[in-house]
C-alpha cells in the first residue's frame, strides 16, 4: 500500500465517494452471486468487501455518500440537459445500489444520499463538518479535486491506491485545486454533459487560469485576453466574450455545494462498531456468504481499538 496522508491509517477520517466503487464492480466483476430474491449481486459482493478493507485500517470516522439525484438534482433546474445522456438505473441495478447501502449500514458507516444533492455536494458537505481532521476522500473523480481547497488532505484512488494531494493535482491539471471548477467550466466535462468552449482544451484553459484565478475574474475583461501570450489569443477573446453566459452556466454546474442540509456533525461519522450479525445475515441474503468470515473477522474489533477511535474525534 503506497503511504498513507499524515503516516497512520488507524484513526483517520474516511469519505467514501460510494457510487464510483459501486459502478467499478457492477461491470467490473462477473455475475456469480444471486440473491436470495433472484437479483445477481456482483456489485454488492465487491462494495462488502471493499468497505472491509477500509474497515480493516480502523479509521475513527468513515462515511458513504450515495447518488439518488439522477435526473432530479437542482443543477437539472440550471440546465435540462446535465448528465442527460446516463440512464437511469434498471430494476436489477437499483436491487444492488439499495442493497450496497443497507451493507453499509449494517457495517457501522455513516451513510448518506440525497434526491436533490449529488454524491459529490454530500461529500463536499462532510468535508466542511470534518475538516479539523482532514478527511481523505476516496475517489477517482477529478470534480472531488476541489475538496483539497477546502480541508481533505488526499483524494484517494483506492483500487489503484494512488494518493493525490493539492500539489499532485496540480501537476496533473495545470492549475489549484479551488480552481478545478473554473477548468471544468471553460474544457467541459462529457461525463457530467457540462459543455465546454469549443477549440478550448486543458492546457488553454490551464493558461488562462494561470494568468486569470477564476472565471468570473475572466469573464470581468474578456478582451484582457488577447494580449495574452496564448496561442490565439485574439480570438479565443472573441470566442470566451461569445460563451459568456455558458462558461457561467458551467461553473455553476461544476462548483461543489458543501451546505446540503444533513442534520449531522463530525461526531456522528465516528465509527463504533457493526452489528456483526446483521451484516453476516444480509451476506446470506445477497448470497454473497462467502464474506461471512471476513465480516466476523475485520468487524472484531479489541475495545482498545474502539476506544482509541473514540478519543481522537
Amino acid at each position: 500500500m503506497s503511504e498513507f496522508p499524515g503516516g497512520r491509517a488507524q484513526g483517520s477520517t474516511l469519505l467514501v465517494d460510494a457510487s464510483v466503487y459501486i459502478f467499478r464492480y457492477y461491470f467490473a466483476l462477473p455475475p456469480n452471486w444471486v440473491s436470495s430474491a433472484g437479483y445477481s449481486t456482483e456489485a454488492v459482493y465487491g462494495f462488502t468487501n471493499f468497505l472491509l478493507d477500509l474497515l480493516a485500517l480502523r479509521p475513527a470516522r468513515i462515511a458513504c455518500a450515495f447518488d439518488e439525484s439522477l435526473g432530479s438534482c437542482f443543477r437539472n433546474e440550471i440546465y435540462p440537459d446535465y448528465k442527460c445522456s446516463r440512464a437511469l438505473p434498471d430494476e436489477a441495478l437499483a436491487f444492488q445500489l439499495v442493497a450496497c447501502r443497507e451493507m453499509a449500514e449494517a457495517l457501522g458507516i455513516a451513510s448518506f444520499a440525497s434526491e436533490r444533492y449529488e454524491a459529490d455536494d454530500i461529500l463536499a458537505t462532510l468535508t466542511w463538518l470534518s475538516r479539523e481532521h482532514r478527511p481523505v476522500i476516496i475517489s477517482r473523480d477529478k470534480d472531488l479535486g476541489q475538496l483539497l481547497d477546502r480541508g481533505a488532505v488526499s483524494l484517494w484512488d483506492f483500487a489503484a491506491d494512488r494518493h493525490m494531494d493539492a500539489a499532485a493535482l496540480t501537476a496533473r491539471f495545470g492549475v489549484a485545486p479551488g480552481q478545478i471548477a473554473d477548468f471544468l467550466a471553460l474544457v467541459g466535462d462529457p461525463g457530467d454533459d457540462i459543455p465546454g468552449v469549443p477549440g478550448v482544451g486543458p492546457k488553454t484553459a490551464a493558461q488562462l487560469l494561470a494568468h486569470y484565478d477564476s472565471v468570473d475574474a475572466l469573464l470581468d475583461n474578456p478582451s484582457g485576453v488577447a494580449d495574452l501570450p496564448v496561442r490565439g489569443a485574439k480570438g479565443l477573446a472573441l470566442k470566451l466574450a461569445e460563451y459568456a453566459g455558458q462558461i457561467a452556466m458551467a461553473r455553476r454546474l461544476a462548483a461543489l455545494e458543501e451546505g446540503v442540509p444533513l442534520a449531522s456533525s463530525a461526531r456522528d461519522l465516528c465509527w463504533r462498531g457493526a452489528d456483526t450479525e446483521l451484516a453476516q445475515a444480509l451476506a446470506d441474503e445477497f448470497g454473497i456468504g462467502g464474506l461471512k468470515a471476513k465480516i466476523g473477522r475485520i468487524l472484531a474489533a479489541s475495545p482498545g481499538e474502539l476506544t482509541e477511535n473514540r478519543e481522537t474525534v
